[in-house]
Parts: C-alpha cells; structure tokens; sequence
C-alpha cells in the first residue's frame, strides 16, 4: 500500500497527460441533411417477375432514389472531405464492409469503403442475382451469384469517387459506390444526421453527394477538441 501511495501523483499525472493527448488529438465535423421542396411520387417495384423476391416482402417497396425521414431529413447521402487532408497512406480497415442483397435489393444503397478494404458480398435470398460494378479506373466486373453462392469477397485496388452497382436479373436493383483513399467520410440514415470524427486540425472541405439532386459543399476549421456543425439542404430541380 506504501508503495500505491508513494507512486499515486505520478501515476495520476501520467494518465492525465494520456488522456489528454487523446482527447485534444483532433475534432469532428457534423451536421444534418435535409430535402427542401415536394418529394416526387415513387412508383412501387413490381417483382413479380421473380416470385422469391415479391415473397421476401409484405409491404410495398419504393426505389432508394430519395429516403426521407420526419422533417424531410434525407438518407442515402455520402458525406466526405472533399480536400484539405495533408496525409495520403491511410490504412484500410481490417473489417470488411458488407454489402447485402436480402429481399432483391442493395443495402446499403449508398456505399463506402476505402481502398484495399474488403467488400463482403451477400446472398441470402435463394435466387440468382449477379452483381454487375460498373467501375471505371477500378476493373469492371459482373459476378453471378446463384442460390447457393451465398458469399463473395472482393477489393478494389485504386481510390475512384462514385460508381453505379447493378443487378442485371432484377433491373430495379441498384446502388452506388465509392472507393476512397481516406477514412474520413459517411452515408447517412433516414435521420440525415452525420458526423465525421478524428479530423486533424485544418481547414477542410467538406462535401455532400445525392444521387440524383447532385452535390454541395462546406467549408470547416477544426481545431483540437472541436466540434463543427454544418448543415446542407438539396432542393428539388425546377422544371423548365
């Protein structure tokens, strides 16, 4: 007990500096994503013409195009850091990311993974489906997965922002992809609340993508320790 008591201070302040090196090491950017305007009507997805799949779904099912939540908050939108990072040799995550086909669609539908990241490819629905990337400075590919090819594995060697993924049997599946070179970006939920975290400190852009309404972009200095909040909102296109 002598000896805790004797080597407490020191201990204390060694874990003090720790947790302060941690703590103030960078900061985050956040913010919500919102729909301004009135929301065009979907059609549902007939898919009759696989009967496995109009099975896997009691309810109706919309295309992914535009998912709006209370306060028309929009899912689906890839936020990034567009520029400002000095650094370039960011390791990929040793966890790969899963990409899954349940009920004759991507989810998720808006994807992000960084270079050298292992994509995880599922097919538990009992059908064919084949997954046609349509990537262009990464190898195009179009891989079957029949019933029992339940999981594949792949990677993509090269970052390139925003690609389509396809199923050619059901044509109403479809996704987008990008492969980055950093690990500083998100896909927002049906809440259109995102963040991004451990940003050194430095003035950065920041840029949100829609599939369809296009893009718009922020400006945010980071500090240590600090929190940014920036917001955007998409707006629906006037028609000409």
């Amino acid at each position: 007990m002598r000896v805790l008591k004797v080597f407490s201070p020191l201990l204390g302040l060694v874990l003090s500096v720790g947790f302060c090196a941690n703590a103030w090491a960078g900061g985050s950017v956040t913010g919500t994503i919102k729909f301004d305007g009135k929301a065009p009507n979907f059609k549902v997805i007939n898919m009759d013409a696989d009967p496995i799949c109009s099975a896997a779904h009691k309810d109706p099912v919309y295309p992914q195009t535009l998912l709006l939540g209370d306060g028309n908050t929009m899912g689906n939108v890839f936020v990034y850091v567009k520029s400002g990072l000095s650094k370039t040799d960011y390791s990929a995550p040793a966890e790969a990311l899963v990409i899954d086909q349940k009920g004759c669609n991507y989810f998720p539908h808006v994807i992000g993974v960084m270079v050298g990241q292992k994509v995880k490819i599922l097919n538990p629905d009992g059908t064919l489906h084949n997954v046609h990337v349509l990537s262009k400075v990464n190898q195009e590919f179009n891989m079957a997965m029949p019933k029992f090819r339940t999981e594949v594995e792949k990677s993509f060697d090269k970052a390139e922002f925003m690609f389509p993924v396809k199923c050619d049997v059901h044509p109403w599946m479809n996704a987008w992809m990008s492969v980055m070179p950093h690990p500083f970006f998100t896909v927002t939920k049906v809440d259109g609340k995102f963040e991004i975290k451990d940003l050194p400190t430095g003035t950065y852009e920041i840029e949100a993508w829609h599939e369809k309404l296009g893009t718009k972009t922020a400006t945010v200095t980071i500090t240590d320790g600090g929190t940014q909040t920036t917001d955007f909102t998409f707006s629906a296109p006037n028609k000409s």
